[in-house]
């Protein structure tokens, strides 16, 4: 299959570099230097993902991808100058699957390209049926669906394989690079603690019913983090 990816970056050199890195594995891309022309490809053509410059000439990419996930979920990368916590969290809670600051190296790159898009491909759900519960919560694995007191939680890719990696190892310490070998095997070397931090934070706040005193993902200081499910 001939992977489409539509690059929003408006700084010319950057954007030349990038397309042809991209081409030279083989991925079709669609360019775009602003926000009008990014909108203009998404309706018209079938995109596999999208890469998002933040600070564009007519607009930001955050308000892009709150617009792109009302209508679909197509797998988002934001690629920006800002290595702030808040707006790394900011892009992560609007729906993107990854956040690339500037500049960077092209084969990290790539490899984050390639884990993103691995991680969207359907798992097989006839293959596994099990069901995990802890407290309030129920994970059914083959369903990729999680449900508090009976409600659905809505889980990002990296959500889910977190929490299943959590529930099928109760009690035990899991360190973060153990963590990060299982939830990011694609791109492991160029995941760092922080992104651990960031989507740990985000999946307490969808389970906990108190996430400043979590009773599920507990840190254990110095080791790592340990369900108490």
């Amino acid at each position: 299959m001939n992977m489409r990816i539509l690059l929003v970056e408006d700084d010319e050199s950057l954007h030349r570099g990038i397309q042809f890195t991209l081409q030279q594995d083989g991925f079709q891309v669609l360019s775009a230097y602003n926000l009008a022309a990014a909108k203009e490809w998404l309706d018209n053509h079938e995109i596999h993902l999208i890469l998002l410059d933040v600070q564009l000439p007519d607009g930001n990419g955050f308000d892009f991808c709150s617009m792109v996930r009302q209508n679909g979920d197509t797998p988002i990368i934001f690629l920006t100058a800002s290595d702030q916590e808040f707006d790394i969290v900011r892009g992560l809670d609007l729906g993107g699957d990854d956040y690339i600051t500037k500049p960077f190296r092209l084969r990290e790159f790539l490899s984050r390209v390639h884990a993103v898009l691995r991680r969207r491909h359907p798992i097989s759900r006839d293959k596994d049926r099990t069901i995990l519960t802890a407290g309030n919560l129920v994970l059914n694995v083959g369903e990729m669906r999680l449900d508090n007191n009976g409600q659905e939680v809505p889980l990002s890719m990296t959500e889910f394989r977190l929490i299943s990696l959590f529930m099928t190892h109760p009690r035990s310490v899991l360190s973060k690079d153990q963590i990060i070998q299982h939830v990011w095997p694609d791109g492991a070397e160029v995941i760092d603690d922080n992104t651990v931090a960031v989507n740990i934070r985000r999946l307490r706040e969808k389970i906990e019913e108190d996430p400043q005193n979590p009773q599920f993902i507990v840190t254990v200081r110095g080791a790592g983090y340990r369900w108490n499910g």
